[in-house]
């Protein structure tokens, strides 16, 4: 029997054995250490995007952190992506162990509490009572706590709209109606950011909802000043402090972040627009007319009652831990009573001006005072300041083919975005700010 030809196995040719590298002692270990301190502030840059810090304050407060803990940092923030490289300090030889690390984020939103709970993992960190491997778990941690409950954020978009019905001299049929619409809006807003398919529409549907039940209410209940009773309860969803940082980061020459949210922001405002535009003509279409009406003045007590109550739904929204929450109220509060009681004797620009100052030299003083965020006292003392509605409307008269009044409206937000800048800018060089946070 002739069985199968096989061929003989032929060993390749054995290699040379590479001669052994000298490596400087210690080298593994080093690597090992940077790449640990990278991480933390990977996930301490990736926590502080989250968290709603603008790119000038989020790259200033990495590179501070940075260098403190032994690392030469470069960063380049914007609204959806993060690109860090780490090296050790020296010559040009350290510049062999760079470590570039590109995060890809969703536009972050505003959380107080985490914001101050990842400051304090950053202090521990720096004296001593935390090494690098236990801060990152904190910060991981962090990252993974649950938010506000649903009705505290539904409440939340209900206090705002009734407030803000009020500071705009509305009757008590709109501060009610408001009221009752921004609960709606506030459930709508949850429901549609918790489907993908939705997420993308949430500002046009709310609007569109927003709109139909002004005008049903105002047809079939009892007659409203139905375009403030929609910008009153819409007033969370408008994006007038995403226009004021994109403002502020092209001032201080962070162009691309700058631009990308100026974009984002008015991509918002165009969906808001529509929607409402949309609601108007559903309205139209099953019989319901804009029915003209005087607004009687609420008592003079119910303004601060207002206040107090939107100073407070703004304190659930941004997620200021519960300590801070008086805090977060007086800096809301303050900055509109400035505005209110100075503006008319200095221009009304100049007391948005004040009052910006003020917020943010407070909010830097209390940094340095008390090491804590010091934007519990300036986001908050800023977003009765910020003109998301004067954009709204400027986008509404562009849908209703007034050019005169378009212009007249856009000019308005172009000077309240400067001088709400300005006062910005000059809080920080009153009162310079610390670590950035």
């Amino acid at each position: 029997m002739i069985g199968r030809w096989i061929p003989p196995v032929v060993k390749p040719p054995a290699r040379p054995k590479p001669s052994p590298r000298r490596s400087e002692p210690g080298l593994d270990a080093r690597q090992a250490d940077l790449v640990r301190r990278a991480r933390f502030l990977v996930a301490l840059a990736r926590c502080l995007h989250l968290y709603g810090a603008p790119a000038p304050r989020l790259e200033n407060a990495i590179t501070d952190v940075a260098r403190l803990i032994g690392l030469v940092c470069n960063i380049n923030s914007s609204p959806t992506s993060i690109v860090l490289s780490f090296r050790e300090p020296g010559g040009p030889e350290s510049m062999l162990n760079e470590i570039t690390r590109v995060v890809r984020l969703e536009p972050g939103g505003l959380d107080l509490r985490r914001m101050v709970m990842a400051d304090a993992v950053v202090e521990q960190v720096l004296d001593g009572s935390l090494d690098i491997d236990t801060g990152y778990s904190r910060l991981l941690e962090i990252e993974a706590l649950p938010g506000r409950a649903d009705w505290l954020v539904v409440l939340s978009f209900g206090l705002i709209g009734a407030g803000v019905a009020s500071l705009l001299a509305l009757g008590w049929a709109e501060l009610f109606a408001t009221g009752v619409i921004g609960l709606l809006v506030g459930c709508l807003s949850l429901v549609c950011t918790r489907h993908p398919n939705l997420n993308a529409s949430t500002e046009a549907v709310c609007a569109l909802v927003a709109t139909v039940l002004a005008y049903g209410i105002s047809s079939l209940i009892h007659p409203l000043a139905v375009q403030m009773v929609t910008l009153a309860s819409l007033i969370v969803l408008l994006p007038g402090l995403s226009l004021t940082t994109a403002i502020n980061e092209l001032s201080t020459q962070h162009l691309v972040s700058g631009v990308a949210r100026m974009a984002g922001a008015f991509a918002v405002l165009l969906k808001l627009t529509f929607g409402v535009v949309a609601g108007t003509q559903v309205a139209h279409l099953m019989g319901w007319s804009l029915v003209m009406t005087e607004t009687v003045p609420l008592p003079y007590w119910v303004l601060w009652v207002s206040l107090v109550g939107a100073a407070f739904g703004f304190a659930i929204n941004f997620s200021a831990p519960w300590r801070d929450v008086p805090l977060v109220m007086g800096a809301a509060m303050t900055s509109y009573l400035v505005t209110r009681f100075v503006g008319p004797s200095v221009g009304s620009d100049f007391g948005v001006f004040i009052a910006a100052l003020i917020a943010c030299a407070a909010g830097n003083l209390y940094a340095h005072v008390w090491h804590r965020p010091g934007a519990l006292i300036r986001l908050p003392g800023i977003i009765l300041l910020v003109p998301g509605s004067v954009g709204f409307r400027s986008l509404s008269h562009a849908f209703e083919r007034d050019v005169f009044m378009t212009l007249d409206t856009a000019f308005t937000l172009l000077t309240i975005l400067i001088t709400l800048v300005a006062g910005i800018l000059f809080g920080n060089l009153l009162v310079p700010p610390r670590r950035s946070l």
